[in-house]
C-alpha cells in the first residue's frame, strides 16, 4: 500500500515513515510539507493513502483535501493532527476525508487507521467517534454558528481566530507560517465576506458567534 506523508513538521514525518518500514504491507512514496506540496505530489504520485494533517503552510490540509478530491475523487485521505474542534472533524469529512485520527494515538492504532482507509473503510479515533455521536443526534444545536462564517476556508477561519485572540498581521504569518501579504490577502477576503468594516468588527462577529455556540452547546472543544 502506497502511502503519501503531509505534515510540515519534519520529525512527525519521520516517525511515521520510521514505523511504515517496520511494516511488510506498507511503503512510503512520498512526503509533503505544505499543503500546495501535497496537492502536486497527490497528482503525480497517486498514492493508495495520504496521511494529512491540518495546519500546513500555504494551503491547510482541509483545502488540500477539496482540491484533491475534485481531481481524483477516489483518492482515500487520512487526516492526522492535533486538532480536536467539532468543525475540523465535520469540514474534513464532508471534503471526502474517510478517517481522522489524533497525532497522540498509539502506533498500532495509526498503522490500523492507514490500512483500514487504504481498504476502502472509515476509521475515527474513539473520542471523535463520540463526538461525532453526540453531533449527529442533537444536529438543531449546531445552526446558531453566525451563516456568514459558513462562507470562509478553512484558512480564513484560521485566521480570524487569531484576530479574535487580538494578534497583529505580522504575528498571524509567524503562526501560521505565511508571509504578511498573504495574511491581508486573508483579512480583506474575510471583511468582504463577512460584511464588516474592519478587523475590529470582525472579531466582535466572531466572538459572538462562539458565544452563541457555547450558550446552546457547551464547550466545543475536548
Amino acid at each position: 500500500m502506497k502511502i503519501l506523508l503531509a505534515d510540515d513538521h519534519p520529525l512527525f514525518r519521520s516517525g511515521v515513515r520510521n514505523l511504515i518500514q517496520t511494516t511488510e504491507d506498507l511503503v512510503v512514496i512520498g512526503e509533503a510539507a505544505t499543503g500546495d506540496e501535497a496537492v502536486e505530489m497527490a497528482l503525480k504520485l497517486k498514492p493508495d493513502v495520504i496521511v494529512m494533517d491540518i495546519r500546513m503552510p500555504g494551503l491547510n490540509g482541509i483545502e488540500a483535501t477539496r482540491v484533491i478530491k475534485e481531481k481524483l475523487p477516489d483518492m482515500k485521505i487520512l487526516i492526522v493532527t492535533m486538532l480536536k474542534n467539532d468543525k475540523s472533524v465535520f469540514t474534513a469529512m464532508k471534503l471526502g476525508a474517510r478517517g481522522y485520527c489524533l497525532k497522540d494515538a498509539g502506533e498500532m492504532e495509526l498503522m490500523q487507521a492507514i490500512r483500514m482507509v487504504g481498504n476502502g473503510g472509515a476509521v475515527f479515533s474513539a473520542d471523535i467517534a463520540e463526538r461525532m455521536m453526540n453531533y449527529f443526534s442533537m444536529p438543531e444545536k449546531k445552526e446558531v454558528l453566525n451563516p456568514a462564517l459558513s462562507e470562509l476556508t478553512g484558512r480564513e477561519i484560521e485566521v480570524l481566530e487569531q484576530i479574535a485572540q487580538g494578534h497583529t498581521n505580522t504575528h498571524i504569518a509567524v503562526r501560521l507560517h505565511l508571509s504578511t501579504k498573504t495574511v491581508a490577502n486573508h483579512i480583506s477576503n474575510i471583511l468582504n465576506k463577512l460584511q464588516v468594516a474592519d478587523r475590529h468588527e470582525a472579531k466582535r462577529l466572531y466572538n459572538a458567534s462562539m458565544k452563541s455556540v457555547e450558550s446552546q452547546d457547551g464547550d466545543d472543544e475536548f
